[in-house]
Order: C-alpha cells, then sequence, then structure tokens
C-alpha cells in the first residue's frame, strides 16, 4: 500500500519500489481520496500496475467511476487496476450520504452499467442501459472520450460474504480477499464459491485474478519479531472482533474467541485493543500470518498461498522499511 501524500512523495516513493521489484501499487479509500494519488504513481513508474484497494462503489455512482477509471487507464498507458469494495451500511448513508440498499445485486449492476459506458464510449452506440438501481441513458459525443487505447481497467472485486464473491465471478476481472481470512478458508470455502460465480457468468478462472492482502510477521532480530508480532496480533483481534468475519473464526473452530473480542471492542477502556491482541495467542497468529525470518518469508507465503491466490501483498500493521521484504519480494517473482 501506499504510504505517501503529496505528489512528490507519491512518486518518489513510487520509483523506489518499482526498482525494488514490487509489481504493483496499491492505493485505498481511507484519510485520502483512493484516485488521486495513482497519478503521480502512474507517471513516475513504467512498469508497475498500480491500482485501488479499494475505492467505495457506492460512495460514487457508476458515470463518475468509469470517467475517472479510463483517465488513469489512459494515464498509466494500460497499468490500471480498478478495485471496489461495498463497504458498510453506516458509512455509505451517514458518511457518504448516499442510498444503501441489496449490496450484492446492487454491485453486480455497477460494474455491468460501467461496462456498459465503457463499450459506449468505444464503439460509438447508445449507451442504453437501465436496470433496477442504475440507469444511464444519455451519452453525447461532447461528453465521450471515446475509445481508450488500452481498453477497460480490469474490475476487481473485495469480498467478504458469499453473495459479493459470487458477484465477482459472475462479472468482474479479480477478487480481492479480506485480509481476515485464511489458506484453509480460501480453499474451502472462497474459492469453491468464487466457482460458482464464474460458472454463473459463463466463465473460467483463466484470465482471473484473486490478489491477497495477507498479514506477515518478519524482521532481522527477536525485537523487531516481536514488535511485529504485536502489531498483527491486535489487528487480528480488531477484525475478529466484527461479527461480520466471525464464519473465517468459526471454520477453525473459534467460535468463542470472536465472541470475547466483540464484547472487549465495545468497552470503553483506553487500552481494549491491546488487550484484545493479547488473546491471540501463537496458534492463531500462525493461522492467520505468515510468520518467518526476511530469508525465510518468500518460501513461506509460496508454501502456503500458492495455487491459491495470483497477487500477494505484504499486509504489515507495524513499523518496517521496505528493504526487509526485498528477499521474499525476489522469490515471490521469481516463482
Amino acid at each position: 500500500m501506499l504510504r505517501g501524500t503529496s505528489p512528490a512523495e507519491l512518486a518518489a516513493e513510487a520509483r523506489e519500489r518499482e526498482a525494488a521489484g514490487i509489481d504493483g501499487l496499491w492505493s485505498y479509500e481511507g484519510q485520502h481520496d483512493p484516485f488521486l494519488p495513482l497519478m503521480p504513481v502512474a507517471e513516475h513508474t513504467s512498469r508497475v500496475s498500480v491500482g485501488t484497494a479499494i475505492a467505495v462503489a457506492f460512495a460514487r455512482n457508476p458515470m463518475s467511476t468509469a470517467y475517472v477509471a479510463n483517465d488513469l487507464q489512459l494515464h498509466s498507458g494500460g497499468r490500471f487496476l480498478l478495485g471496489l469494495g461495498s463497504q458498510v451500511r453506516p458509512h455509505i448513508e451517514r458518511r457518504f450520504g448516499m442510498p444503501w440498499s441489496r449490496p450484492a445485486p446492487r454491485m453486480r449492476e455497477y460494474v455491468q452499467a460501467m461496462r456498459a459506458i465503457w463499450d459506449a464510449w468505444a464503439t460509438g452506440e447508445r449507451l442504453a442501459f437501465r436496470g433496477e438501481f442504475y440507469s444511464h441513458t444519455l451519452m453525447t459525443p461532447f461528453f465521450s472520450p471515446g475509445p481508450n487505447p488500452y481498453g477497460p481497467p480490469a474490475v476487481h472485486l473485495a469480498a467478504v460474504g458469499d453473495r459479493m464473491t459470487h458477484v465477482a465471478g459472475e462479472v468482474c476481472d479479480g477478487l480481492l480477499p479480506h485480509p481476515f481470512t485464511t489458506a484453509r478458508y480460501l480453499r474451502e470455502h472462497t474459492l469453491p464459491v468464487l466457482a460458482e460465480g464464474l460458472a454463473a457468468g459463463g466463465r473460467s478462472r483463466d484470465g482471473f485474478t484473486v490478489s491477497f492482502s495477507g498479514m506477515v510477521v518478519t524482521g532481522r532480530t527477536e525485537e523487531e519479531m516481536a514488535a511485529a508480532a504485536r502489531g498483527v496480533r491486535e489487528q487480528i483481534a480488531f477484525y475478529g472482533s466484527t461479527p461480520a468475519y466471525r464464519p473465517v473464526l468459526d471454520l477453525h473452530g473459534w467460535g468463542e474467541l470472536g465472541a470475547e473480542l466483540n464484547r472487549l471492542s465495545r468497552g470503553t477502556d483506553d487500552d481494549r485493543w491491546q488487550r484484545m491482541g493479547e488473546l491471540i495467542d501463537d496458534e492463531v497468529l500462525d493461522v492467520f500470518a505468515v510468520v518467518a525470518e526476511p530469508d525465510r518469508l518468500g518460501a513461506a507465503i509460496l508454501a502456503r498461498f500458492g495455487g491459491l491466490v495470483d497477487r500477494f501483498t505484504f499486509y504489515t500493521p507495524y513499523e518496517h522499511d521496505d528493504a526487509l521484504f526485498a528477499p521474499a519480494t525476489e522469490e515471490l517473482r521469481r516463482a
């Protein structure tokens, strides 16, 4: 994930990470707009793909997202990946002031509407998309950017539950599983549901990308390893306190842990997040995170996720320097 905020910081960071062998750089919708940071990143790189992981779809309409995605696809020379997510109802209604209803069917239609818009720009044919949630029926030549020489961007969809995973298979080009998952959950649950979605859309896994942001614990010294583990334990605890993510814990027989984490999260103690992290023992940590020294990290990731995911992003909720991941990056690129 990109860390810079100013155009100069983002440009420097992008150049350094591309030189270090990274193959993709992602922005996200947090304290800043997810699309704007990718302009300097695309401008100052030539090889890496650039994408949003994620942009909140329902904070926008399909037309506005189609425009900005088309511009970034053009500006990056065809390297843009449009990662979308639904967010949750309170944020859509109370933070963005937008409508919420039946997120999976709405997301399916959202992607279909964008594809209809891109197709109208590419072919010059009349735009005539009419759906249950969105209607786009006006596109004059003045407002059409025309065909994109690189084609439309790939659309990746973040999914937690079965319905959104199914939608990703039906209408998208890639899946972004939530970081709070495990290799077993991917193998036994997520990927079978994805296969059902692909089949429903009359598609195969060929050309479809699963991009996973996996938690890792690594460090050069015992102190660094301990600090990394502490940060990841607290992140696991934070996610584990969310009832919507309980099925992952249930699969491993840790449903009671989820209930206790949720109870603690609703408290008012300032140190509750730290105390929640202390409930994540070594067994839980080792299942949710790849724990290995820098020179063993790449092999450990491949052993756990090889054949399950196509892209792997280091999820590191702790202070570190990027050189720490150079050996793993090199090994993953060779795989």
